[in-house]
This record gives structure tokens, C-alpha cells and sequence, in this order.
């Protein structure tokens, strides 16, 4: 495909697209209406220019940075992406001979000959696209790095007795029409059907499975990150709606580009090495994403991020929002549904620097919520640091936690980068147990190596159970890596229910690094490695691959998470009143479930008395046995009944953890652990 978007933005004129509009509405077209932006994100929306002025600063990029993309991504295929033979084989794809083609037809070329740089990079995404793989990518250079597109409003999906309707939700604040509003359907999208124009945008991503592809397609109607994906080829959209009053109507909207918006400033910097980077799974795309909807659609999360927060102390009235510390990352708040009042908590990212301080500020907010039932909300979030996914787990279930194991592909290079840091030389990174199994590849001609956490099994049992009422975990198809890893942790770990608004998680079951973390790791410590392959990638490119695999544990262990994801336990199709009100039948629907479900309780207070005496005052609810053990030792089993109880233990002078063990009819169901 010859991309030719310059050419035609010049040929595009006012007049012209005054004549488009005799026959339609006109949209909020001038980009006026962002000076009604709320103040929280004025300053970041006054970038925003239309698409064909964007176009004017698209450069061209001579031979010699193609043939180094090409080579680069050649040696990501080759040597390094831990899926090549399940992509290949799942989905009929040959991407390295694809890249050995362009390879051929750049060497015989010169700059004169060349095709625009947009076609190229059209060639580079398709490429790495057709792995279906949303870790590994082909990022664009300048000027598409700095860059978002989007239109105003935003759309999302319902059904009705299994049809599927596409309805207009929200609007950038200052955006306004006389018949364009919130709750109107959408029936056309530049004159094709609107599920069909849905279904080719999906076709433009790449998304491990149909659910995966479906919901990515619909959000690259309206928001586009362009280090990620080429610019619209249409000026604008024209939009056949019904209105509220059941009219059939039809809008004209330009598309607007502005400075890509920021990640969160506690966020991962993927390119330095440190631990956070090398821990990675996470979809860039969907992380761009969701911070485009909040910049547009959200602004008042924007603006408590930059706020001091008062934190809450005390559990708050029904249906009341808890401070937090972390506004952009939890939202926890209780519902009432039929079937009673339940806590709620939306983990939108794991994208954290501090997966510890994560998990202490969710046990700090499901400590104040309801105790008879928690409704789990992971829809929309992307992955990020796999430490904090993994070690969330123990919060919510007495078993102990495995984390799932990670396997790199067996190639020389790989064994080069995991020798190189071996033994943790900067303290950052420590691939050591990877390596016997590589270097013993050479003999076994195994494909994977051996597999091993990347969350260490300490971190993820240190902490113990906090939570004890049953769960109910929502998944969608946008949820993908560290969230797919968490979503397979619960139900491996058989932790609650989990509720699917798709028929699937997004699959994806990696560690992903930046081709820029893969040259720093061959670079550090010094002296750095005279005969790297990596090369510095040019204009600002960039590529990510997956490196390590991940792999389920409990019931379905060996089963790669990666294109296969989570099925959910049952199905809830999202409702018109779920887009409208809050997501009102999604979560009367997951009250319903928890109701269901039993309830535990198991708090635990200590008074220290004379000698080595320690009074414990236990609250239980749902158990009829507690054994207690010091240091991991059993040291006295007692029965229970629903309410309080008191009893002694001698505490050893050099104890450190006392650990409660809840159990009904012989099932271990509660525990807490006490720290001295």
C-alpha cells in the first residue's frame, strides 16, 4: 500500500470540505471547543492541531535507517521473540522471511528509488501486527512517537437480546451539538455499516484473539496513539446516528492530533535498567489508551492526581468514593445492589514503579469496604509491573501463592544477555537461573528454556491473606499481560468467580523488553559488549519484543497464557444501562454472584501479658477450627464458633510470625499472619 497522506492533505481545501458538509451536520470542527477543556488538562489539549497539519511535518527516512530498522527487528524475530513458533503455527505467519524480502529490495535500491517513509513503516506494522502479538511491536519514530489522534466522543458496545449496538458515551467537555449527544446510536461509520466498519478497524491490530482484536477496533475508531499505529487515512469521519428523538441523522467530524498525553508519574520508564523495566508485561497501546480516555473524558482524575489527597481512616457511607493515594491506578468505593451492599474496587493499571506500596494501598482500601463480598474490576487495564499482579494475589485467599514461571526461547544472543547478568552485577536484574537450562539447549535441542517466577515466591507470600470475603473478579478483552498473569493467578489459585464481559481475556502471557532495555543489558555492566548486535534505532524508532513466556500453574499447568488467555467462569453482556448508569446491571449482576458465595471472617487482635503469655482475641465467621502456628510450627489447634473468642499462647522470646490457620469441615478457607 502507497501511502500518500501528504499529497492529498494539500489537495484538501476549505472549500471543499464546506461542500462535504451541505449534505450533513458539522462537528465541533475548528478545535475551538478545547478551550472549554477542564482546567486540569487545558494546557495539555492546546497542542492539538487537525490531522493535515500534522501531516506537514511528516519527514522522509533515507536508506540507511531502513535497512538498520529492518536489521534490528530481523534479530528480534530471530533471536529473541519467545512465541515465534506458537505465532508461527497459530496464525500461518512468517514474519522473518517477510523482513528478509524488504531486506532484499532495500539492497537493491537507492534513496531516489525509495517509497515514502509512510509505506515503509506501514510495511513494519504490518509485519509485526501479524504476530497477533501486543508486546511486540514496531514503535514510530518522530513525528508519530509524540503524537495521539482522536475525535471527541467516545463509543462503546452493548447487546440486546444478543445484538450487538454501538452508542455515543462521552464527549471532550466543551464539545456540544444540538443532536449529537450521550445514548445516541451509531449506524454508519464513513458510509459502511457500523459492525463492519468496527470489524476493519480490527483487522488493523493486533490482538492474540477475536474478543482481543473486536475491542481494540472499536477504540481505534475514536483514539489512535501513533507511536503505535499510522495516522487515519480519512480527514475526518462522517457519522450516520439516530438521535435521541429516533431521527436518522448524520455528523461530520474532523480528526484532531495532539501531544502525546504523558504516563502516569509513577509509571515504568521500560528503557532503564532497573527492576521495574526487566518486570514488565504490559500493552503500550492499551496503556496510551486508557490515558487518552482519561485525559478526554476523565478530566477530574487528572486533576486529583496532581492534588495532596486526604486519605480515609474510616469506612465510608454507602456508595461513597475512598481516597486514595493512588487516584489514576485504584478507585474503590461500596455498592448496594438487590442482593446487598458489597465493596468494589477498579484496578484500572498495574503500571507502578512500587508493586509494594500497590499492594499495601489496596489492602488499606478493602479494609474499609464491606467485608461480605468484593467486586474485583480489572476491565480496561493493560498490565504492567508482574510483581505487583502476582503479589496482589495473597491478599485474597489463605493458599500459598506460585507465581507462574517464565522460559525464554534458546538462542546464543539470549544466552549471552542472561550470562551477562548472571549473577545480578547491577543489582537490578538477575537471570541466573535461566542459564543452565540454555546452555544445556545446545544438547537437548529444547526450544524453551527451564521455567522460573519473575515475581520471587517471598514477595508473593510475604504479606498473607487480608481480604476474607468471596470475590468476584471482572475481565474483559482489553485486560492483557500482568493483568492476563493476575486473572490466571485467580483462578488457578481457585480465589473467587471470575465474570467476563468478553468471551476472553486479551492473551497475552509475556515479559516484554524495549530494544533499547536489550542493548542497555549488553552494555552494563562495563565494559560493554563489543559485539552487541543492537544498534541505536533511528529518529527516536523503537521496538518491543516478548522475551519470556509465561505459563500457568494449579489445574492447567504448562498451558502458555499467551493467545489462549482466561476464560471466565460466566458471561455478562453489557447492558445500554450499563454504559449509561454506571455499569448498573454488570454489578447487580456480579452482587448476585457473591451472594452465593460464603462468607469467611478472621480477625485477629494480641495483648502481650506477663512472661511469654499472649492473650489472643479472634473474630471469626464461617469457620469451625483454628489452628495456630509460631515461625511455621503448629503450636495449638482450637475449635471456633461464628463471634469472639479468647485464648492464651506462649510466645518463644525469639518469635517472629504468628500465623492463624481457619479452616471449615477439614477445608482451609482464612488465615492471618501477625508479625512481632
Amino acid at each position: 500500500m502507497n501511502y500518500s497522506h501528504k499529497k492529498r492533505a494539500k489537495r484538501i481545501t476549505s472549500t471543499q470540505r464546506n461542500a462535504r458538509l451541505n449534505s450533513s451536520e458539522q462537528g465541533e470542527n475548528s478545535l475551538d471547543f478545547l478551550s472549554g477543556a477542564h482546567p486540569a488538562v487545558k494546557s495539555q489539549l492546546s497542542t492539538a492541531t487537525d490531522l493535515p497539519t500534522f501531516l506537514e511535518s511528516v519527514g522522509n527516512l533515507n536508506l540507511d535507517s531502513r535497512k538498520r530498522i529492518v536489521e534490528q527487528a530481523l534479530i528480534l524475530f530471530d533471536d529473541n521473540f519467545v512465541h515465534l513458533p506458537l505465532k508461527e503455527s497459530m496464525h500461518g505467519v512468517n514474519p522473518i522471511q517477510k523482513l528478509r524480502l524488504i531486506r532484499h529490495r532495500l539492497d537493491q535500491s537507492t534513496d531516489s528509488e525509495l517509497d515514502s517513509a509512510l509505506s515503509f513503516h506501514q510495511e513494519m506494522l504490518e509485519i509485526f501486527n501479524s504476530v497477533r502479538d501486543l508486546h511486540t511491536n514496531y514503535l514510530l519514530p518522530f513525528p508519530f512517537a509524540g503524537k495521539t489522534a482522536f475525535l471527541p466522543f467516545q463509543i462503546e458496545e452493548y447487546f440486546d437480546q444478543g445484538e450487538p449496538h454501538y452508542i455515543v458515551t462521552h464527549f471532550v467537555q466543551g464539545f456540544s451539538h444540538p443532536h449529537f449527544k450521550p445514548g445516541v446510536e451509531i449506524k454508519m461509520w464513513n458510509g459502511v455499516p457500523i459492525r463492519r466498519a468496527v470489524a476493519l478497524s480490527a483487522d488493523l491490530h493486533a490482538g492474540s484473539n477475536l474478543a482481543a482484536r473486536h475491542v481494540r477496533g472499536l477504540d481505534g475508531l475514536t483514539i489512535r496513539p501513533l507511536i503505535v499505529a499510522l495516522p487515519p487515512d480519512a480527514m475526518w469521519v462522517v457519522i450516520g446516528y439516530t438521535d435521541l428523538n429516533g431521527n436518522d441523522r448524520e455528523l461530520q467530524q474532523n480528526w484532531a492530533v495532539v501531544e502525546s498525553f504523558e504516563l502516569d508519574f509513577d509509571a515504568v520508564d521500560a528503557d532503564e535498567v532497573r527492576l521495574s523495566s526487566v518486570s514488565q508485561g504490559v500493552d503500550l497501546e492499551a496503556q496510551l489508551t486508557q490515558k487518552a480516555k482519561k485525559i478526554l473524558f476523565a478530566p477530574e482524575v487528572v486533576a486529583a492526581e496532581g492534588e495532596k489527597t486526604k486519605i480515609s481512616k474510616q469506612a465510608v457511607a454507602s456508595g461513597q468514593t475512598i481516597t486514595t493515594t493512588m487516584p489514576g491506578v485504584l478507585h474503590a468505593k461500596s455498592v448496594n445492589t438487590p442482593s446487598g451492599e458489597f465493596g468494589h474496587i477498579r484496578i484500572f493499571t498495574f503500571n507502578v514503579n512500587d508493586p509494594e506500596a500497590f499492594i499495601n494501598e489496596f489492602i488499606r482500601l478493602v479494609e474499609l469496604l464491606p467485608q461480605n463480598g468484593l467486586i474485583l474490576d480489572v476491565r480496561g487495564n493493560g498490565g504492567g509491573h508482574i510483581w505487583a499482579s502476582e503479589g496482589l494475589l495473597q491478599v485474597l485467599t489463605p493458599v500459598d501463592i506460585s507465581p507462574e514461571p517464565t522460559q525464554f526461547i534458546n538462542t546464543p544472543l539470549n544466552l549471552r544477555i542472561c550470562q551477562r547478568h548472571e549473577d545480578n552485577p547491577t543489582g537490578m536484574i538477575d537471570l541466573g537461573p535461566w542459564v543452565p537450562s540454555i546452555r544445556r539447549s545446545l544438547e537437548t535441542g529444547a526450544i524453551y528454556s527451564g521455567g522460573f517466577p519473575i515475581t520471587p515466591v517471598e514477595f508473593a507470600n510475604q504479606i498473607g491473606q487480608k481480604y476474607h470475603g468471596p470475590v468476584v473478579l471482572i475481565t474483559d478483552a482489553r485486560c492483557y499481560s500482568a493483568t492476563d498473569i493476575f486473572a490466571a493467578g485467580f483462578q488457578d489459585h481457585e480465589i473467587g468467580h471470575i465474570l467476563g464481559v468478553d468471551e476472553n481475556t486479551g492473551a497475552g502471557g509475556a515479559n516484554v523488553w524495549e530494544h533499547s532495555l536489550l542493548r542497555a543489558l549488553l552494555n552494563l555492566p562495563q565494559p560493554s559488549d563489543s559485539e552487541t548486535p543492537y544498534e541505536l534505532l533511528p529518529n527516536g524508532s523503537n521496538m518491543r519484543v516478548a522475551i519470556r513466556r509465561s505459563i500457568r500453574v494449579g489445574k492447567q499447568s504448562g498451558t502458555p497464557v499467551e493467545d489462549l488467555g482466561i476464560t471466565p467462569d460466566s458471561r455478562h453482556y453489557m447492558s445500554k444501562d450499563d454504559l449509561l448508569e454506571g455499569n448498573v446491571d454488570l454489578i447487580n449482576k456480579a452482587g448476585g454472584i457473591l451472594s452465593g458465595m460464603p462468607v469467611r471472617q478472621l480477625d485477629v487482635t494480641t495483648t502481650t501479658g506477663s512472661g511469654t503469655t499472649m492473650t489472643i482475641q479472634a473474630e471469626t465467621l464461617g469457620l469451625s477450627r483454628l489452628d495456630i502456628y509460631i515461625d511455621g510450627r503448629p503450636v495449638d489447634s482450637i475449635e471456633v464458633t461464628d463471634g469472639s473468642q479468647s485464648f492464651d499462647i506462649d510466645i518463644p522470646p525469639l518469635a517472629r510470625l504468628l500465623e492463624f490457620a481457619g479452616f471449615k469441615a477439614n477445608e482451609y478457607v482464612a488465615s492471618r499472619l501477625v508479625s512481632f
